[in-house]
């Protein structure tokens, strides 16, 4: 009989923990649906639920934005992109567009699409035209771009890759000697992808206890029950409270697009820094759709602060976990979904913008500032 949420907030509340545990989760969706059904606040008091690396709007790099934005002014071509990607901001002087909405706004044709047979959609109505697909995402919405360029896209359809791995950036954490959680909480549609064992090093390589979860508070609970039972008994595994959708091996027909069309390489996330093996970028026998090659480099090295945050804000610092979203010196403030100045308060899988849709309005920072001050 499958165990409703309920249930699994009762059994973690009967747990008897002597400190305070950081379970991390690794998924924007995780993120919402834990904010939207009020787990936070449901838990005890000693458990915090930390939101990690789950946004890739928000660790796409500025680099790769500036360079959308450039080539659909520069260049006659229309360029398509997810519709979050629209409003992620650059930093530029005032007088030109900053994101890919302000340069729409300035006559660029630029479209927001769904997915890649949106794309593929609008290439085919306008086969005399150069269409470029920006495609920016983790593994679940890059397998996707790499299945309609394996099935054969049109000839007029580039596309100009940020696709990320997830792992490597949770890697990269737990090999810092301070990941800043105890627990992990894997995502479930990466892992729908790419399979559970993607996820295994983090038990045996790192003995942090780790499940993969689903969207539904249940299984969330469940998941949460699952690492806070293997801490207790100091016997870290990796178990799988998504078997509905996530099985061994993950999709076969996926991993086969993306290893068959894409390489892995080493990237650069926002604000972070480069991370080894993290990327995916065109193989060769693909080129003649790789946006890059077909045009010439809007790379501009003289521009200052490439590749990181907008002065004061922290959204860096709120993806690796190391801060709360309304811990950050802009939330709130200056930076709000309307007018937003990180790209963490500009998607639906954004820790700050979903924290904001969830009611959290008070500003952290000036609290824990004041008191520093004071003392």
């Amino acid at each position: 009989m499958t165990r409703d949420a309920a249930y699994w907030l009762a059994k973690l509340r009967e747990l008897d923990l002597a400190e305070p545990v950081r379970i991390m989760n690794v998924c924007g969706g995780h993120e919402r649906s834990i904010s939207v059904a009020g787990l936070r606040g449901a838990l005890p008091t000693n458990i915090e639920l930390v939101p990690g690396p789950g946004c890739p709007v928000c660790i796409c790099p500025e680099e790769d934005v500036y360079e959308a934005i450039q080539l659909a002014l520069n260049e006659d071509i229309t360029l398509v992109a997810f519709g979050d990607m629209l409003r992620v901001p650059v930093n530029v002087p005032r007088r030109e567009p900053r994101s890919l909405e302000q340069a729409r706004a300035a006559g660029a044709d630029i479209r927001p699409i769904a997915s890649p047979t949106d794309a593929v959609r609008i290439a085919r109505k306008n086969p005399s035209r150069q269409v470029v697909f920006f495609a920016a995402g983790f593994e679940t919405t890059t397998a996707p771009v790499a299945a309609m360029l394996a099935e054969g896209a049109p000839a007029n359809l580039l596309v100009l890759l940020s696709g990320r791995l997830t792992w490597p950036a949770v890697a990269m954490l737990l090999e810092s000697g301070t990941p800043g959680f105890d627990c992990l909480i894997a995502p479930g549609h990466v892992s729908t992808v790419m399979g559970p064992e993607e996820w295994q090093f983090v038990a045996d390589e790192h003995g942090i206890p780790a499940a993969i979860a689903g969207f539904r508070a249940d299984t969330l609970l469940a998941a949460m029950y699952s690492v806070l039972t293997q801490l207790q008994t100091g016997k870290a595994v990796l178990e799988n409270c998504y078997p509905e959708v996530v099985r061994p091996g993950g999709n076969r027909t996926a991993r086969e697009h993306l290893a068959s069309v894409l390489a892995v390489s080493d990237a650069n996330w926002r604000g972070v820094g480069v991370i080894p093996a993290s990327g995916y970028t065109l193989r060769a026998d693909y080129a003649a759709h790789d946006a890059r090659a077909a045009f010439p480099s809007y790379a501009d090295d003289s521009r200052k602060r490439v590749g990181e945050m907008p002065p004061g804000c922290d959204c860096a610092k709120v993806v690796l976990g190391k801060i709360y979203p309304n811990e950050c010196r802009l939330y709130g403030r200056a930076c709000q979904p309307r007018k937003p100045i990180g790209p963490c308060m500009v998607s639906d899988e954004g820790a700050c913008r979903i924290w904001w849709s969830a009611g959290y309005r008070d500003n952290q920072w000036e609290e824990k500032h004041a008191a520093r001050s004071v003392g």
